[in-house]
C-alpha cells in the first residue's frame, strides 16, 4: 500500500535537504518548540519527575502511574533522537500512551546526550535506571515479576543493548524487549539491507542523512563494528528476553529491525516481529494521533499482558 496519506500530507511540506551541517542545539530548540501543552496530555494517575541514584550518577527520570493498581509492571523507556536528540519532553506522549494501554508504570530516561557526553554515557544510563527500577521496586509499586524495556530509533538501539549487557552481567530481571523501527547497524552499508535503497528518499528520515545524523555518536566514541553501538553484530542472541519487533513499511531501517527479529528467533528467543504498512519512520512518536498508528501501544499491552 502507498504511505498513509495523513504523512503524505505533512511530508510535502517538509523542505529538501540542502546539505547544510546539522546544528543539534539549533534541533533541539526546534524540538522543545513543538512540544504540545499539558492540557493536551492524556492524563494519568500521577506524573513525578525524579533523578534516579546509579553508578553512572543521578539520572532524570520521569515515572507515569496509570490509574487502577495497587501493584505494576515496570517498562523502562528510552526515547529516540539519533543519539543527540529527544528528551523527557519530546516523548512524553509516548510515555503516556505506553502507560495507558499496558496499565504499566513507565519509566522514562533522561539520559545523557552525543556529542556533549562521550559513548557509552547515554547506553550507561539506559543500563543503569533499569537496575535502578528493579532495586526501586517498592517505592515503584512494582509487582516484583514483569520488567520491561522498550525504545523507539535509537532507543530501540539501547534496548537491544541493555538487554544483551544485563544477559552478559548475569541481571536477570528484564522480562520483555520493545524495539519500535530500532537502528541495530550503525555500519550503513546500503548493499546489506533493500529497505535503505528502496525506502532512500522522499519519506522523512532518509538513507543519506544515517550517517550525519549519527555522526555525533560515532564521533564521541561509538564503534560502529561494536555490537553495543550496533546490536545485530552480537554474534550470540541466545537467552534474551523475549521481543517484540515493530518496523515501519517505509522506513530505510525496516530491513535491520526485521533482520534482527529473525536472528533472535533463530537463536531460541520468543519473539514477535509487526511491520506497519502505509508508516514511516518514526511513526510512534509523530503519527500515533492516526488510529491505525495509535495500534502500536495497543500490540505493545498485548505482548506484555499475554499469559
Amino acid at each position: 500500500m502507498p504511505i498513509h496519506p495523513e504523512i503524505a500530507k505533512i511530508l510535502s511540506t517538509l523542505p529538501a535537504p540542502d546539505g547544510s551541517p546539522l546544528d543539534p542545539e539549533a534541533m533541539r530548540a526546534g524540538e522543545a518548540a513543538q512540544i504540545p501543552p499539558l492540557e493536551d496530555r492524556i492524563p494519568l494517575h500521577a506524573v513525578e519527575d525524579a533523578a534516579a541514584a546509579t553508578r553512572s550518577g543521578d539520572v532524570p527520570v520521569r515515572i507515569y502511574t496509570p490509574p487502577g493498581a495497587d501493584a505494576y509492571g515496570v517498562l523502562v523507556y528510552f526515547h529516540g533522537g539519533a543519539f543527540f536528540l529527544g528528551s523527557l519532553d519530546t516523548h512524553d506522549h509516548v510515555a503516556r500512551s505506553l502507560a495507558k494501554e499496558t496499565g504499566y508504570k513507565v519509566v522514562s530516561v533522561g539520559y545523557r546526550l552525543a556529542p556533549e557526553n562521550a559513548f557509552p554515557a547515554g547506553l550507561d544510563d539506559c543500563y543503569e535506571v533499569v537496575r535502578w527500577a528493579a532495586e526501586q521496586g517498592e517505592s515503584l509499586g512494582w509487582d516484583g515479576q514483569n520488567l520491561a524495556i522498550a525504545g523507539d530509533s535509537s532507543g530501540g538501539t539501547f534496548v537491544a543493548a541493555v538487554a544483551a549487557k544485563a544477559h552478559d552481567e548475569g541481571f536477570d530481571r528484564i522480562t520483555h524487549q520493545i524495539l519500535f523501527y530500532p537502528s541495530l547497524d550503525l555500519d550503513f552499508d546500503v548493499d546489506r539491507y533493500a529497505s535503505l535503497r528502496e525506502n532512500a528518499e522522499g519519506f522523512g528520515l532518509e538513507t543519506a542523512g544515517l550517517k550525519p545524523f549519527n555522526a555525533f555518536y560515532i564521533d564521541s566514541g561509538a564503534d560502529p563494528a561494536d555490537p553495543r553501538v550496533s546490536p545485530i553484530k552480537r554474534e550470540d542472541l541466545s537467552g534474551l528476553p523475549k521481543a517484540l519487533v515493530i518496523t515501519a513499511e517505509f522506513d530505510p531501517l525496516r530491513d535491520e529491525g526485521e533482520f534482527y527479529g529473525q536472528r533472535l528467533k533463530d537463536a531460541g528467543v520468543d519473539v514477535k516481529v509487526s511491520r506497519y504498512a502505509g508508516a514511516n519512520h518514526g511513526f510512534v512518536q509523530n503519527f500515533s494521533w492516526i488510529p491505525e498508528f495509535y495500534r502500536a501501544f495497543e500490540e505493545t499491552a498485548g505482548f506484555l499482558n499475554r499469559d
